[in-house]
């Protein structure tokens, strides 16, 4: 294709299509949804409460999709068709945005619009555990959010921020692709860079960003080799670093950093991580029983027994390490934290057992707490039976005689 085929004239559209798109958008918005996916020669879904819906009955031809992609993207349709897939944000009004990502598949374009809630939430509006704050009261190290996509990294890191950004006084940069909550200057400055807009790649972002004179850096992803001894260098150097993978528990995310290396380097890594470390919180997303989605985080905080089994390679005794922590340092395996849930009565047994590491192990843990809460209720029934109007106890009257 030629450099002037891609060029959009602006005046020969007549946004027909994007008109059609808000209209679901604004539906995704009512019913809470969390993903609008418009596809080429598909009919146009979305994900409520985590399960994918359709939205419509009618087909989105390729001749439909391809004006659309040039009435949402403008001047970047050029550098979308060069690169086949394009990150942007997109602003549905003063309330609303969404991250959008388009991409081509077999049928031509199709696009994935994700909500980003305007208002920040805070650590004690989302409920989160206390040890999530207690990470954003560290000076210096490396703190990671993992989970699948969709399992709210970036509203727990959005969260953090917050929370610094209100009770300290610090110089924070961001790096993200791209910027999804947005962050006024309170007590901190924070500058906002975005992957393509502001940077052109998170590595070179990173590298500079030691020369911006940062106390805390956030880098939204950790996708390469380079990123990740940049984010350990950082962290060495007397910064808080933030960053995101999409691993599913902390025994992952430190195999699968080690992992990026090759093997004659994963010795020093792996001291490096052991000493720069100070927390990893991985995130599952669980439907309530009020058809809404709640965080079960496993989190793990470095102890001298975690440095020493990550510099041990004994990564398979961390969750055990976890769990053992729970009382004094306020780390959580997710089956403590999915059984925690449980007892509150939000999510149902049935969904604890899915999401939760070890379903039998959870099994077990919820029929003795049933049988407690049972053998409870007959010793209360029983001592209700015994009785008498003037509310003594049997066995308390035989004993005053």
């Amino acid at each position: 294709m030629s450099e002037n085929r891609n060029e959009v004239d602006i005046n020969q559209l007549t946004f027909e299509q994007i008109k059609k798109v808000r209209e679901y958008l604004k539906k995704l918005i009512e019913n809470g949804g969390s993903d609008l996916h418009v596809k080429s020669n598909g009919v146009i879904r979305a994900r409520i409460n985590g399960t994918i819906v359709p939205f419509s009955g009618s087909i989105l031809s390729y001749d439909d999709a391809m004006p659309l992609a040039k009435e949402i993207l403008r001047g970047r349709y050029a550098e979308f068709v060069e690169n086949k897939e394009i990150d942007f944000v997109y602003q549905f009004d003063e309330r609303n945005r969404f991250r959008v990502n388009i991409f081509f598949q077999t049928d031509g374009p199709s696009f994935v619009f994700r909500v980003i809630p305007m208002k920040i939430p805070t650590i004690d509006e989302m409920k989160y555990p206390e040890a999530v704050r207690m990470f954003t009261r560290e000076s210096r190290g490396l703190v990671l959010v993992t989970g699948t996509t969709g399992s709210g990294k970036s509203t727990t890191l959005a969260a953090m921020v917050h929370e610094i950004n209100l009770v300290d006084k610090k110089h924070i940069i961001t790096i993200e692709d791209p910027i999804e909550f947005v962050h006024k200057d309170r007590g901190c400055i924070i500058n906002q860079r975005s992957l393509g807009q502001d940077t052109l790649s998170f590595d070179r972002a990173l590298r500079a960003a030691l020369r911006e004179d940062p106390d805390i850096i956030l880098v939204g992803e950790m996708r390469d080799r380079e990123t990740i001894e940049l984010a350990l260098h950082a962290a060495d150097t007397g910064h808080l670093v933030f960053s995101t993978l999409h691993t599913i528990d902390a025994k992952e995310t430190i195999n699968r950093i080690i992992a990026m290396f090759p093997y004659e380097e994963q010795n020093r890594i792996r001291l490096s991580l052991a000493g720069v470390l100070k927390g990893i919180i991985s995130q599952r997303l669980i439907p309530t029983i009020e058809n809404k989605r709640v965080a079960a985080m496993e989190i793990l905080v470095k102890t001298p027994m975690i440095e020493k089994l990550i510099l041990e390679n004994r990564d398979i005794e961390i969750r055990e390490a976890i769990e053992k922590g729970r009382d004094h340092y306020k780390s959580q395996s997710f089956d403590q934290h999915i059984f925690d849930i449980y007892n509150t009565g939000v999510i149902t047994r049935e969904r604890a057992k899915e999401y939760a590491t070890s379903a039998s192990d959870l099994e077990l843990k919820i029929n003795g707490f049933n049988s407690g809460k049972a053998a409870d209720a007959a010793k209360k029934a029983e001592t209700a039976d015994k009785t008498d109007k003037n509310g003594f106890v049997e066995e308390d009257v035989f004993d005053l005689k």
